[in-house]
């Protein structure tokens, strides 16, 4: 094999990973009054890239489908293993990020391949003082964001709409709207409720249990009245 700089054999790779991420639909999340919002554009209704991971944390990916499903797995799995030897109050999302930052981070630095994939792991709080997101990326880089993020190939372009947006106490229909309205923007197309995947971790939902996924019906309601 030719000897080939680490600098440049890190660079290929980042490069290769943002290529393959920059292919899929974005994914954007964004906080309300009510907890925490997730919009993604997903023409499919069983792939999903918006999922429950425990009682009050949601997982987001964006770029390659079956490699941020098998980490959602494991997260779910790290999760209710930490909750079952613990208690469910402590599993936190930031252990849940530490830990795919840390198998993300192997997998950029001695595999071959890197994961071309970019996460995000947020809880709500009792308060919206409270909540939490992290934004993890393909070679384990962690940020913890506040107010809203914005994941995939336009990340930079949805970011720079939502901060011209956003609005402390938006409510679920205006978070939605601004959301959707800034995902059309970037791509210039319009995008139909049908193609969108919206979740919402609500801290006033009755039970343990707070996502809510949104199905197509109550988004197409929120986009007409809105």
């Amino acid at each position: 094999m030719p000897y080939v700089p680490p600098e440049q054999l890190m660079k290929d790779r980042s490069d290769y990973a943002h290529k393959g991420i920059a292919r899929g639909k974005s994914v954007v999340a964004v906080e309300c009054v009510d907890g925490i919002l997730f919009v993604a554009e997903n023409p499919s209704v069983t792939l999903h890239k918006i999922s429950e991971v425990y009682d009050r944390i949601a997982f987001a990916g964006v770029g390659k489908y079956s490699e941020f499903e098998d980490l959602r797995i494991a997260g779910v799995r790290h999760a209710d293993l930490r909750g079952y030897s613990y208690g469910r109050e402590d599993v936190k999302a930031r252990d849940l990020a530490n830990a795919y930052s840390q198998t993300l981070s192997t997998i950029f630095t001695q595999q071959m391949k890197p994961y071309e994939v970019e996460l995000l792991v947020a809880e709500i709080g009792e308060e919206p003082e409270g909540n939490a997101m992290y934004h993890i990326l393909f070679d384990g880089s962690v940020t913890d964001e506040d107010h809203f993020v914005a994941m995939g190939g336009k990340a930079e372009d949805l970011g720079n709409a939502l901060k011209g947006a956003w609005e402390a106490g938006w409510d679920l229909p205006t978070a939605v709207g601004s959301s959707v309205k800034a995902l059309s923007t970037v791509e210039s197309r319009q995008i139909e409720a049908t193609q969108i995947e919206a979740g919402i971790l609500d801290r006033t939902a009755k039970g343990r249990r707070k996502f809510h996924r949104l199905d197509a019906a109550e988004v197409a309601n929120i986009l007409s009245n809105g």
